[in-house]
């Protein structure tokens, strides 16, 4: 199994459809906290949301739009990181996180991201990275801020998420940046 170590405790590894269970199980225990940004975890919290959930980041991978990994604490997956979007044609992606509230402030996702955007932009020849966030996920925000990341601006209450519109940040950093932005 190829695994990345982020902590003496906690590892970065391929998530795939046949873990759908375990996938299910961390989202339905940390469903409250995860909820509150993300809208995919309700349909995630049962094993046929996260096999189609997994399904489609295998599908993803298959045809290099996209690709998932897991972090492990312990043994027992507690987030994750994703490419949600990867275009080989303009040299852009954005990645996507989620952690459970018991493994917040560690410097997991940084380390996992960090890792994810060196391969994206020194193996893979990207040139751009984004974060994308709700305005008022502060942990969010936080991140792509450590990660060296440039907020380029705000998409006004353009996602509809529990009868509300919030804006979403857009944060970026380029391929030319990356090894001094960190």
């Amino acid at each position: 199994m190829l695994s990345l170590r982020l902590a003496d405790d906690a590892e970065l590894r391929a998530l795939e459809p046949w873990q759908a269970e375990e996938m299910a199980r961390h989202v339905a225990a940390a469903q409250e906290f995860l909820a509150r940004f993300l809208p995919w975890v309700e349909s995630v919290a049962t094993v046929e949301g996260a096999t189609a959930f997994l399904q489609r980041y295998a599908d993803k991978l298959v045809r290099d739009e996209g690709r998932i990994f897991g972090i492990w604490v312990d043994g027992k997956l507690s987030g994750g990181v994703l490419f949600r979007i990867w275009e080989n044609t303009t040299g852009n992606c954005e990645v996507g996180v989620w952690l459970a509230p018991e493994v917040t402030g560690r410097g997991l996702i940084q380390r996992a991201v960090s890792a994810m955007i060196d391969w994206a932009f020194q193996v893979r020849g990207m040139h751009r990275a984004e974060w994308r966030c709700a305005a008022g996920n502060e942990p969010s925000r936080r991140a792509a801020r450590r990660l060296g990341m440039t907020l380029e601006g705000t998409l006004r209450e353009s996602f509809p998420y529990k009868d509300t519109r919030h804006d979403v940040e857009v944060w970026s950093v380029l391929a030319t940046e990356w090894p001094t932005k960190r």
